[in-house]
């Protein structure tokens, strides 16, 4: 462009300015909808899959969370190829309004104790339509923003939208806070909990009255103007070869490892507080969301930053350092959240001692399986007082044991034993293990008075850094990458595929790897193994961008 090198330096216009608060606040808005059920997930469980075993039940909340990302990739080819035919701005008005009314009608949804099992369908199908929405809405977003910027600042402003996901999550952190602290936790558990899901009706109002006085992008108007829209976006984008390749690489180049990152950094690392460390709900949300007020600042940073240096290098390093990083800084949060937990893991290692043979897959969604052997019993009591240890094989058809430290728990097989004999067999096992844990130094919750509440923010700031680097240069990335004739279409599906199905399954997914093998960081191989594979592909096959002319690509 002619007037590149002006652009640069010019400061931001009052239009430029209104674009970008008018975009990132209707997109904050709806990641607050979206997390708001990540962050209640443990309470959702108890509320609409009462009918499962307590693990089973928080897993499978955390697959009807996983549900909204699994049909992401499908909203992006849906509103994707509407934003590419008819426009950016009224796509994207559309996906808040599916957005904001699903969100508002969990909040008003009966529990599976007043209507049983139709609870649990119609909240995960309000779940796949928000997912459907939250795909069209940040290609959207992203897409609209860039297509505002000038040339040379497109990494500065599109790394507002960068802080909408981050500032989402907080918010919904700070209303859930808010709430309980207010209507006690008694009663947040019981109705609650409801009143940060309908709260967002107000946001509604507000993201639509701000999206409604929104012109469309400059780029889009122009190209319509010439008559040079797309026909068949999904044909051009995922039909030809030379689109689709770019495609493929921007999905296991850049998003997956992004993606992952993005997910360990947040919402792994409150799961992993509440779930494994057993640190209180409120305390870890308050831990957690300062270390989004600390980090969220530095996506403008590595934003601004990638307009110099280029985009590559900051997304790359985030993810090689994710990827070396994790184990060490993850026991360094166990170390600091729960001593005594640390402590005790160091000192009297649990021990599973069992014939391979009688060990099945621990992950019991539907709650029908009826574990009996005695290595299945052995586990499934640990994994309920989310014990972490470790596997050793014993001959066939030996009993399995739990050895806590130096006490050894023998095991039973409740196979053909009469219900009230399994019964007494059962409290008897677990008492055993409860008395050995407890004797051994295991806490049956994180003690506040000896955590390092300023090491915990330091190791959290960590993770929210890294997921600046990975996450603030990304969208300016993509955008540069496609044609403005396909950009929605063509950015959208690969940030979803990676954001919905690699990153937003890892919760999940971590927590049944974490079920099987029994070792609490063993969830951890998964981002690391595809931070380490995005940052290797990436690094050889990815092009530089912050140079392109996103005009000239037409």
């Amino acid at each position: 462009m002619a007037s590149a090198a002006v652009a640069e330096n010019r400061p931001m216009t009052p239009e430029e300015k209104k674009v970008i608060f008018a975009s990132s606040l209707g997109t904050v808005f709806e990641w607050y909808d979206f997390y708001l059920y990540g962050s209640l997930a443990a309470i959702i469980a108890k509320q609409f899959f009462s009918g499962l075993d307590a693990g089973s039940a928080f897993i499978f909340a955390l697959l009807a969370f996983a549900a909204g990302f699994i049909v992401r990739p499908f909203g992006a080819i849906f509103f994707g190829r509407l934003g590419d035919m008819i426009g950016r701005k009224y796509t994207f008005l559309v996906t808040i309004l599916i957005m904001g009314l699903s969100t508002f009608i969990v909040g008003i949804l009966p529990t599976y104790a007043s209507i049983g099992v139709a609870a649990p369908v119609i909240l995960i199908a309000l779940r796949l339509l928000q997912g459907l929405a939250l795909g069209g809405e940040y290609g959207g977003a992203a897409t609209y923003v860039a297509e505002h910027s000038p040339h040379g600042k497109r990494g500065a402003y599109t790394a507002w939208i960068q802080t909408t996901a981050t500032l989402g999550l907080f918010l919904s952190l700070m209303v859930i806070l808010g709430t309980r602290t207010l209507i006690g936790e008694a009663a947040f558990g019981d109705w609650g909990w409801r009143i940060p899901f309908l709260v967002s009706i107000f946001l509604l109002a507000i993201s639509v009255w701000i999206r409604l006085s929104m012109n469309e992008s400059p780029a889009f108007q122009k190209m319509k103007a010439e008559g040079k829209t797309s026909k068949a976006p999904l044909t051009e984008s995922f039909g030809q070869w030379k689109n689709l390749k770019i495609v493929i690489l921007a999905l296991i180049g850049l998003t997956a490892g992004q993606a992952v990152v993005w997910y360990s950094g947040q919402f792994y690392a409150l799961f992993f507080l509440t779930q494994a460390l057993k640190v209180d709900a409120s305390t870890a949300n308050i831990l957690v969301a300062i270390s989004l007020l600390i980090g969220t600042p530095f996506f403008i940073v590595f934003g601004s930053l990638s307009d110099k240096i280029g985009r590559k290098p900051i997304i790359m390093a985030g993810c090689l350092l994710a990827a070396l990083t994790y184990f060490p800084v993850f026991e360094a949060l166990t170390k600091a959240a729960n001593p005594d937990l640390h402590a005790a893991q160091q000192k009297n290692k649990v021990v599973v001692t069992a014939d391979p043979n009688e060990c099945s897959f621990q992950f019991n969604p539907t709650g029908t399986v009826k574990f009996t052997s005695s290595c299945d019993i052995a586990k499934q009591v640990l994994a309920g007082a989310s014990v972490s240890y470790e596997n050793a094989v014993a001959a066939p058809g030996t009993a399995a044991s739990i050895k806590v430290g130096e006490t050894v728990i023998p095991g039973y097989s409740s196979k053909g034993l009469p219900a009230d004999e399994a019964k007494k067999q059962d409290a008897a096992f677990k008492k055993g293990v409860a008395d050995a844990l407890k004797a051994a130094g295991y806490p049956a919750k994180a003690d506040p008075a000896k955590m390092d509440k300023f090491m915990i923010v330091v190791i959290l700031s960590y993770l929210v850094l890294l997921v600046t680097m990975v996450y603030g240069p990304i969208a300016a990335m993509l955008v540069e990458m496609f044609p403005t004739r396909i950009r929605y279409t063509s950015m959208s599906l690969p940030y979803h595929i990676g954001n919905g199905w690699f990153g937003g399954l890892l919760p999940t997914t971590a927590f049944a790897i974490v079920a099987q093998t029994g070792n609490m960081y063993n969830g951890l191989w998964y981002p690391i193994i595809i931070a380490a594979a995005t940052f290797v592909i990436g690094t050889l096959f990815i092009k530089e961008t912050k140079d392109v002319d996103i005009y000239a690509k037409d």
